[in-house]
């Protein structure tokens, strides 16, 4: 599983909620970091076949992250820094972008 560096931290922390889970998250954090502390085995899956994917690179490179975040669709959850009452999601098959 996924421990992150902050796991014995005291600093202030945020709720987001991962599907039907409430994590507290501390300030400052990307969502895939907070998500991957969950252990949800895949975060997305692919939009030809279903394959189950995650985050990769935590960088911004590789799109592996994309969730669904407060409704919206195709965001990098590594690039995204919690925010308190977030609602994210898994990323099921392919998404429309907007026109």
């Amino acid at each position: 599983m996924f421990k992150p560096a902050y796991e014995n931290s005291n600093g202030p922390t945020v709720a987001i909620q991962f599907e039907d889970r409430t994590l507290r998250v501390p300030v400052g954090t990307t969502v895939m970091a907070g998500v991957m502390t969950a252990d949800p085995g895949y975060t997305r899956t692919t939009a030809i076949g279903g394959c189950k994917r995650s985050g990769y690179c935590q960088m911004g490179i590789c799109f592996e992250c994309l969730m669904e975040i407060d409704g919206v669709p195709n965001q990098q959850a590594c690039m995204i820094e919690v925010r308190e009452g977030m609602k994210v999601k898994r990323q099921i098959g392919a998404r429309e972008l907007e026109k």
